[in-house]
């Protein structure tokens, strides 16, 4: 997925060859999250609990926008499944879609048309 452009000052041009190197160092498992902490599925195999195949994530584990954007580090983050990162990460992203419906709402594109509807004469 894409980062959004409001995110890309948290993932610098360092960010891929520093997930791909936490990736290496987790032995390519997941390194389980609060919820989960004894989560260890395996990168490209079946997940042992949602049955999808693993893609590893690397995570951050603070949500907080304001924070100085410093360099990602071990502390700063976790190699995660999906299920993890999507377990830990649930509220924010509660928050943010939250935010993006009252933008659009009071900006009155929350569906905007495609294309304006043509005239007729």
């Amino acid at each position: 997925m894409p980062i959004r452009p409001e995110w890309l000052p948290y993932y610098g041009p360092e960010w891929d060859q520093f997930s791909l190197q936490r990736k290496i160092e987790a032995g390519w498992k997941c390194e389980g999250s609060p919820q989960f902490p004894d989560c260890r599925a395996e990168h490209g195999q079946l997940h042992p609990f949602t049955g999808a195949k693993v893609v590893l994530t690397t995570a951050h584990l603070s949500h907080d926008t304001d924070y100085p954007k410093e360099p990602p580090t071990r502390e700063t983050t976790a190699v995660w499944c999906q299920r993890c990162h999507c377990v830990y990460d649930a509220a924010f992203r509660a928050r943010t879609r939250a935010a993006t419906r009252r933008a659009a709402l009071n900006n009155g594109d929350l569906f905007p048309t495609p294309h304006a509807p043509k005239e007729s004469s």
